[in-house]
């Protein structure tokens, strides 16, 4: 072999070594319960130093409509997952999960389950916002997307939305509008052409002007673990992670519906200033000469 040659094939080892060990090979979980489908998905991957996948990762999923039983189905897909991977939980570097907007009860399901998963191993977790995972499932089905208005039917006549824009120099979305709850007609749309994702297109119609203005409508981008992995990969690599403990939905709608202690306390609330105006009436009230009501009280 020439020297030149000999030198050459040296400089090829020497990058591949140097590529090899600019690859992370990743296991993630990802867990979702904002809707009504239970969503696990579960992603072993090589990705380079911006979590960015370098091949097709492999990947194993889980999305299932369960309605409100999201809670009893999560653990059981979770094994189901990892017995199909032959992997197992320990071989896991982080979970993450989708941290809302949603359903308060299947929120709290999805944080609770990743929460107890990684204090067991001591892994970070990693919260990604539904709405953002909602413009990754629509860059996932579309690449030539880079700007996404993300819509939720928050019901009650409300929209939960964020807008999102791809960079392409960062390999990640950037946030131009953070997690907001909104009537249909007060969205702020982007001054670029954008894509609407969601399904509040499909729960609003006409009365979302969102839905006229957008170049290009996808109800089907919503709230699934397989595209919430993909983001939580990169942010991983990132260093966007928090301690189990830490970990937390993100509501937006402060207030939903009360407790039952909260109800009670609001009937004893009002029951007591109830009690106190017909105390302030009385003592207002004129008497007559016996100390009996007048005749213009007793007509009240």
């Amino acid at each position: 072999m020439k020297p030149d040659s000999a030198s050459a094939q040296t400089t090829i080892r020497a990058q591949r070594a140097d590529t090899i060990r600019s690859m992370t090979q990743t296991v993630l979980l990802a867990l979702d319960t904002s809707t009504e489908f239970c969503s696990a998905a579960l992603v072993s991957a090589s990705v380079d130093a911006n979590g960015q996948p370098s091949a097709e990762p492999r990947v194993w999923v889980r999305h299932e409509q369960t309605g409100a039983v999201s809670s009893t189905r999560l653990l059981p897909a979770i094994r189901e997952l990892f017995d199909e991977a032959g992997l197992t939980l320990a071989d896991c570097d982080a979970i993450a999960f989708g941290s809302g907007p949603g359903s308060f009860t299947g929120l709290r399901t999805a944080t609770g389950v990743a929460q107890g998963l990684a204090f067991g191993l001591n892994l970070p977790v990693v919260p990604i916002g539904t709405l953002l995972v909602c413009a990754e499932s629509a860059r996932l089905r579309d690449p030539s997307t880079t700007r996404v208005l993300a819509a939720l039917d928050a019901r009650m006549d409300e929209i939960y939305w964020a807008d999102y824009a791809w960079d392409d120099a960062q390999h990640e979305w950037r946030t131009v509008q953070t997690a907001s709850l909104d009537a249909p007609g007060r969205l702020v749309l982007p001054d670029v052409p954008f894509t609407l994702a969601g399904n509040a297109a499909a729960a609003f119609g006409e009365r979302l002007p969102a839905v006229a203005a957008a170049r290009s409508v996808d109800g089907e981008a919503l709230p699934h673990a397989l595209p919430l992995a993909y983001a939580a990969l990169r942010a991983f690599h990132a260093g966007r992670t928090v301690p189990a403990d830490q970990a937390a939905p993100e509501y937006v709608r402060d207030k939903v519906a009360q407790t039952t202690a909260e109800r009670m306390a609001d009937k004893a609330a009002k029951t007591a200033r109830a009690a106190h105006a017909a105390e302030q009436s009385a003592q207002r009230a004129p008497d007559g000469p016996s100390g009996q009501p007048s005749h213009d009280e007793a007509r009240r």
